[in-house]
């Protein structure tokens, strides 16, 4: 279960949500089958709502979402996808501790 502050991104939403966002975005590529994407929960939850105000930290689920998950070439999950201004400017793949997503982020503000 997401936290309060992490988004739930999809198909329908990217490109208003993720890709026209004014603030930073950090996307949780994640699926439900994925011990390293449920253990990464907590720490996307924590940073959301570290974040809130600053950026847009939330999830997309790959098996129910694949449209973004094939634009973005998605092939091991989680990966973690930063936006800013419509363009991936920073990405990594597995698990992280909540100190690299912040340091992710950080480069951003």
């Amino acid at each position: 279960m997401a936290g309060a502050n992490t988004l739930t991104f999809n198909d329908q939403n990217w490109d208003a949500d993720v890709l026209a966002s004014d603030v930073p975005v950090l996307v949780d590529f994640w699926a439900e089958w994925c011990g390293p994407c449920r253990m990464m929960g907590p720490t996307i939850d924590a940073v959301a709502e570290e974040y809130a105000g600053k950026a847009k930290i939330g999830k997309l689920n790959v098996d129910e979402n694949n449209g973004a998950a094939m634009r973005y070439a998605i092939r091991s999950i989680p990966a973690f996808l930063l936006f800013k201004d419509g363009k991936v400017v920073a990405q990594k793949v597995g698990a992280m501790s909540k100190t690299d997503v912040q340091n992710l982020i950080n480069a951003q503000l």
